[in-house]
Parts: C-alpha cells; structure tokens; sequence
C-alpha cells in the first residue's frame, strides 16, 4: 500500500499544480500543494517503507526471532516448541507481488504474531515448518493447524 500511496499522491499534486487557475499568489499555492505532498508521503510512504525495511526475522530450529524498528529495537523471541499454527494470507495484490501475511501462534506469552509483507512468504512458511519439524524430531508432541 505504500507504493500505491506514492503512485496516487504524486499523481494528484500534479494534477492539482497542472490544473491551477493563474492567479496572483500561484507560487505560494504551488509551494504549499508541494510542502503537503511531501508531507503525505512522508507518513504513507517513506515511514512504512523505513519499518519495512528495518525488520528482520532469523528463523532457527529452536527459536524464531522478529526485530522490528527504526529508531527504537524491539525483539520478540518465540520457541520453536511453543508454535502451534502457521498459516499464510495473500490478496491478489500480494500474490503479483509475491508477499503477504504471516500469522503465527504460540503457546508462549506473545499469543499471535502478525508479520504483515513478507516477501516470498511461501518460502517463508516452508521454511518455518522445516525449522518446526526440525525442533520436534525425538520429541513426542501433537501440533495442530499445519
């Protein structure tokens, strides 16, 4: 959505500018179509871009770690042996794209981790259930959801 965002407000403040009736202070009316443009993408745009871009996940056979951030860090750790479901979402969008949404839930205290535009997600996810068969093996344990 951040891209649409771009696409859609650089599109209309060049409209709004190309559009303008001549009048006395134009300039200043261009400078401020401008200033808000900026503005807007700065929030829709540039900022999701920067958490996006700032959150990274390392997947181990013991645990899967999800750092997010940009001027503050914040870890969540989850178990490997505390996952109970994975499961993948994607809009048509997100499947041109090749991204989407990954929701995991645990037994641990974190409950349900939503991981919004993650790219190649169904490598990701198998990836994920790799690490969970790896985590179980020797371990009698019933898993639903897979």
């Amino acid at each position: 959505m951040p891209a649409l965002a771009l696409v859609l407000i650089i599109v209309a403040s060049s409209a709004v500018i190309f559009f303008m009736p001549a009048f006395e202070y134009d300039f200043y009316a261009t400078i401020a179509v401008f200033v808000i443009a900026v503005g807007l993408l700065t929030v829709w745009s540039f900022v999701p871009y920067l958490r996006w871009k700032n959150t990274s996940y390392v997947l181990t056979s013991h645990r899967f770690t999800i750092s997010t951030g940009v001027l503050n860090k914040s870890i969540d750790d989850i178990p490997m042996t505390k996952v109970n479901t994975v499961s993948a979402d994607q809009s048509l969008m997100e499947r041109m794209l090749g991204c989407g949404t990954l929701t995991v839930e645990s037994a641990a205290e974190q409950g349900q981790i939503i991981l919004r535009d993650i790219p190649q997600i169904q490598d990701v996810r198998a990836e994920l259930f790799r690490a969970l068969d790896d985590a179980t093996d020797g371990e009698p344990s019933e898993r639903g959801g897979r």
